[in-house]
């Protein structure tokens, strides 16, 4: 291998030799989309999607894997996988690209080639815990503009609010071929109003999203905090809004709980049509499994989708990466569906439902459960204000979000309008506290039972 290789480059000829050694539904399922991360003196490391299992992977293609690319660079690598790192989207082809517009418009690919083909209507499970939101949505995609002028979903992480604005996105797009639709996530828009300020083309920025027929925002909480783009996504706003274009936004929580968001911010996007999606419950998570199921060859029984359903609660992507797990294994050892056991679905998902566990506990439970028990207003957990009375339970808090959730202290951070040395330094405190206090550590065992319960 030449030492001027890059990892994409030693990685496209490892593969193109496992796709010579491997039948080609095997090498589809479980080597075309690795991401190549870095190759070290001794290590190559590969990137793959949260749904893969790694275990499996490294199991029975690991040695496959290491010899080949020993083959290639001609000493011996150790093969580490780490999760997080999806596939990057097929290539479109050339006589379907559109040439950029850039002297016109800061963005590019706003039309239906950045949607997920399967994020629609029909596929769009309905329950008690969505079936506002959804009709809102379908309402809008059929008249947008006219009606739930703007829209804002809220909702913790993967319960089907990117699905319902691609929904949305896609059926404009159907109905009206000449609609302009764009759709993107917060950040998305916020690199691309810092790339007009570097390039100095914040007119044509302007000009851009002031004229879009139906703007979707996804998770507009990232907007917290920052002055300059909630200034320019406020006059954005209101210029779509004065021309009755459709506006649908969604965030993690509701506009008055987002910490660091101007007042008239929050009040623009509370003048509309302010929805929930909360956690399905099991029938409906059952009926989700059941359409996710469609997407394969392998169907389960009844008892194994109801007993995934009663394992996985709070996300339905990770109640899609269960059921694809098992998939997967059923698919390369070559067992029927019948093979799986909800003794086998424990062992395979053990780790999945120990993190589930987890993850059935949000930051919003935790401020609302401590604000209630030391009666205090949920509000005081984003607020600046510091007496010992609001202080104190807002460090409890943090101490619960750091303990009994998995998000990074960042994520934590920016869920009390604080920096993560805040978070830190609140966690330190309360362990060093209940040391020495009896009845400290009575009071968390109380809050920490109301939490788990």
């Amino acid at each position: 291998m030449q030492s001027s290789c890059s990892v994409q480059e030693f990685w496209q000829s490892c593969a193109s030799k496992l796709k010579e050694k491997m039948d080609a539904a095997t090498f589809a399922m479980w080597i075309a989309d690795i991401v190549p991360v870095r190759l070290e003196e001794k290590c190559l490391v590969l990137g793959v999607s949260e749904n893969v299992f790694t275990d499996w992977l490294e199991e029975n293609y690991g040695s496959l894997i290491a010899s080949t690319a020993q083959e290639e660079c001609g000493r011996k690598l150790k093969i580490c996988f780490e999760k997080g790192y999806e596939p990057e989207p097929a290539p479109i082809p050339k006589e379907e690209k559109k040439p950029l517009q850039v002297a016109s418009a800061p963005v590019n690919q706003s039309s239906a080639n950045r949607f997920n083909a399967k994020y629609t209507f029909d596929s769009f499970v309905i329950g008690n815990n969505n079936c506002f939101a959804h009709g809102a949505c379908y309402a809008i995609s059929t008249s947008p503009g006219t009606v739930y002028n703007p829209l804002f979903i809220h909702s913790p992480t993967g319960l089907g609010k990117t699905h319902l604005l691609q929904a949305v996105a896609q059926a404009v797009c159907q109905n009206n071929k000449r609609a302009k639709v764009e759709y993107l996530f917060s950040e998305e828009f916020c690199n691309l109003y810092i790339d007009a300020l570097n390039r100095k083309t914040l007119p044509e920025f302007r000009k851009h999203f002031r004229n879009v027929d139906v703007l979707l925002i996804d998770d507009v909480h990232f907007f917290a905090g920052k002055e300059g783009l909630q200034e320019v996504f406020f006059h954005t706003f209101n210029a779509l809004y004065n021309a009755h274009k459709q506006i649908i936004l969604t965030s993690d929580r509701p506009p008055s709980e987002i910490g660091g968001l101007e007042k008239r911010l929050v009040s623009r996007f509370e003048c509309g049509l302010t929805v929930d999606i909360q956690s399905p419950d099991l029938e409906t998570r059952i009926a989700i499994l059941r359409q996710k199921q469609k997407d394969h060859t392998v169907k389960f029984s009844d008892a194994i989708l109801q007993h995934l359903a009663s394992k996985v609660k709070s996300n339905i992507r990770r109640l899609e990466g269960a059921l694809l797990q098992l998939v997967y294994y059923l698919t390369v050892t070559n067992h029927k569906a019948d093979f799986m056991t909800i003794e086998l679905a424990d062992s395979l998902l053990g780790s999945l439902f120990a993190e589930e566990a987890c993850a059935s506990i949000t930051v919003d439970q935790i401020q609302k459960i401590v604000a209630d028990y030391y009666d205090i207003r949920v509000s005081d957990m984003t607020s600046k204000r510091r007496p010992a009375n609001i202080a104190f339970p807002r460090q409890i808090a943090m101490y619960f979000a750091r303990k009994l959730t998995t998000l990074s202290l960042p994520a934590i951070a920016e869920q009390f309008s604080k920096n993560h040395a805040t978070i830190l330094h609140a966690v330190s405190s309360i362990e060093e506290k209940q040391k020495a206090s009896p009845d400290l550590k009575l009071e968390l065992s109380i809050i920490e039972r109301r939490l788990k319960n």
